[in-house]
């Protein structure tokens, strides 16, 4: 599911912003701009929310892009998973960011 923030909403830095979330920085692909969080849902690090974030840098905004990693890809070497981008525990973790960031 995808949806946008203005950076300038955000009290401190995107780093700080996303660990407040419950959020572990995973990688950044440097060329996109973009990187990726992750949040899990139990011990085992699967099901576990993931976010690719990009910063937009013509308009400042911060757009995030969530799924829900069912779980962990069958074939080593392989970013094929089974993610949900909607639904209701997507819609309701967008409404817990969006609440805790004030916006």
């Amino acid at each position: 599911m995808k949806f946008v923030i203005e950076a300038k909403s955000l009290e401190s830095n995107i780093f700080n912003e996303m660990r407040g979330l419950g959020y572990h920085f995973l990688n950044r692909n440097d060329e996109e701009l973009e990187m990726n969080f992750v949040r899990p849902l139990s011990g085992t690090g699967y099901p576990r929310f993931h976010i690719y974030l990009k910063i937009n840098p013509k308009t400042k905004n911060i757009d995030f892009n969530l799924h829900l990693d069912q779980k962990r890809p069958i074939y080593k070497g392989v970013a094929a998973h089974q993610g949900e981008y909607d639904g209701e525990l997507v819609e309701k973790e967008v409404e817990r960011i969006k609440q805790l960031l004030n916006i």
